[in-house]
C-alpha cells in the first residue's frame, strides 16, 4: 500500500532594511520591523490561516487520515510571536491531531552546512529545542535548508538524533530508477525521502498555468496520477512550500478547493493512505543507494547551489559573514543573533543574477529592485557589523 507524504516547507527571513554606507557606524538596526510584518500580515490571511485552518477539518473529516509532515524554521517561529501568536497557535491546534510530524530545520534557514558544520550543528540544536517546547515533538527527520543534501551529512546527523534526511529525487543521479521509494546513505547510516518534483510541481508551479496541458488539474485527476504507481512505488512523496496555497497560487485559481477534496479523492483507492515520513520509516524497506558527494538542492533545474551561490556577489557575501564566525562567538548573544539572521539564505538569493532568464521565482518577495543592490545592502550591513566587533 503505498503512502502519500506530504512535506510543507513553512519559512519567512528577517528581511534587511535600506542600509547605505551613511548608516555605516549610526544605525545598528538593520532589520525592515515594518516590511517583515506587512508581508507576514499578508500571508498569514492568505496562506496560513485558512490553510491550517483546512487542514485540521480533513484530518476530523478523515478520521485522523490525512496526515503530513511540517518544516517551521525557527526565524518564522520568531515572526508569529512577535506579529501573529495565533498563527502559532493554529499549528499548534493542527499538530494536537497527531497527524503532523515536525522535521528538524537549520533554525535560520541558513547554508551553515556548506560553511561551518559547528554552526550547523549549533543551528540544528537551537531548532530542536524551539519544535520540543512549542509542539513537544523531537525531530527525527531532517531537512536541511532548499533540501541541500551530500553524502557527508550521514556522519553528522545521526549523532544528532537523525534518522532520515529529505532531498530531491536528482534524474541525473536517480538513472533509471524512481524516486517513490526509500533510499539510504553510501554507509547506510540515513535513509533518504526523495522529493517526487513532478508530482509535487504540478501542484505547486503548474496548478495555474493554463498553457499547462494538465489544467485544470482537479483532485480526482491527480489522485488517478498517484493511483499509477500502485505496485511501484512505495512513498509518493509530495514536497513544496506550504505558501503554495493561497500566495504562490491564489484562492481564485482554485487551490483551495482542490487541497479540500484531494484527501478523499486519494482515499477512494483502497491502497493509497497517507503517512508521516516517520510512519512512513517503519512501513518499507530501503531499496538502493543514494549518493551525491556534491551539493544538491530542489532549486531551478539545475538542482544546483547557484541560486545562492552562482554568482561572485554572493560568494564574497557569504565568505565574509562566515569568516566573522569566531569573533562573533566570542561577543554577546545579540551579535551572535544578528549574524545568524544575516545567515539566511534568502539574502543570498535575493542576488541571484539567474532570475532574469528564471522568471519570477527569484523575485518572490524580494525587497530589492535588483541582484546588485542586494549585494550592496547586504555589504554595507556586513562592514557595520564588523565594524562594531572591532
Amino acid at each position: 500500500m503505498p503512502s502519500i507524504c506530504f512535506y510543507f516547507k513553512i519559512h519567512q527571513p528577517f528581511r534587511l532594511k535600506n542600509y547605505s554606507v551613511f548608516d555605516i557606524g549610526e544605525d545598528f538596526n538593520y532589520f525592515d520591523d515594518e516590511r517583515n510584518k506587512m508581508y507576514l500580515d499578508r500571508i498569514a490571511q492568505k496562506c496560513y490561516i485558512p490553510t491550517l485552518n483546512l487542514i485540521y477539518e480533513l484530518i476530523k473529516e478523515t478520521n485522523f487520515r490525512f496526515k503530513a509532515s511540517f518544516g517551521l524554521t525557527g526565524t518564522l517561529i520568531e515572526q508569529f510571536k512577535l506579529w501573529h501568536p495565533e498563527v502559532l497557535d493554529l499549528f499548534k491546534k493542527v499538530a494536537s491531531t497527531g497527524c503532523i510530524e515536525f522535521t528538524g530545520e537549520t533554525y535560520y534557514h541558513s547554508l551553515s552546512s556548506l560553511f561551518s558544520i559547528k554552526e550547523f550543528i549549533e543551528q540544528i540544536e537551537l531548532h530542536k529545542k524551539i519544535i520540543e517546547k512549542e509542539f513537544m515533538q523531537i525531530p527525527k527527520v531532517f531537512s536541511n535548508t532548499e533540501l541541500i543534501y551530500f553524502d557527508e551529512l550521514e556522519n553528522i546527523l545521526p549523532d544528532l538524533g537523525f534518522n532520515a534526511i529529505i532531498t530531491e529525487g536528482v534524474d541525473w543521479i536517480l538513472g533509471w530508477r524512481s524516486p517513490n521509494f526509500i533510499y539510504e546513505s553510501p554507509q547506510g547510516k540515513l535513509k533518504i525521502f526523495l522529493r517526487n518534483y513532478k508530482l509535487s510541481d504540478d501542484i505547486s508551479f503548474r496548478f495555474s498555468s493554463r498553457d499547462w496541458d494538465g489544467w485544470p488539474l482537479t483532485a480526482d485527476k491527480f489522485a488517478s496520477w498517484v493511483a499509477q504507481f500502485r505496485g511501484n512505488g512505495e512513498v509518493i512523496n509530495l514536497f513544496m512550500d506550504f505558501e503554495t496555497f493561497g500566495e504562490h497560487q491564489w484562492a481564485e485559481t482554485g487551490i483551495f478547493e482542490f487541497l479540500a477534496n484531494l484527501p478523499f479523492e486519494i482515499l477512494k483507492y483502497k491502497d493509497l493512505e497517507f503517512s508521516t515520513l516517520s510512519e512512513a520509516l517503519k512501513k518499507y524497506p530501503v531499496r538502493g543507494t543514494y549518493s551525491s558527494y556534491y551539493p544538491i538542492t530542489w532549486a531551478d533545474t539545475e538542482r544546483d547551489l547557484t541560486a545562492w551561490l552562482g554568482n561572485e556577489m554572493q560568494k564574497d557575501s557569504a565568505y565574509r559573514l562566515y569568516q566573522l564566525e569566531n569573533r562573533i562567538k566570542s561577543k554577546d548573544e545579540n551579535f551572535l543573533d544578528t549574524w545568524r539572521k544575516l545567515q539566511t539564505a534568502d539574502h543570498f538569493y535575493y542576488m541571484c543574477t539567474k532570475w532574469f532568464a528564471d522568471g519570477d521565482v527569484h523575485k518572490y518577495f524580494n525587497p530589492y529592485e535588483n541582484p546588485y543592490v542586494a549585494y550592496l545592502n547586504f555589504r554595507n550591513v556586513l562592514e557595520d557589523l564588523n565594524l562594531r566587533l572591532k
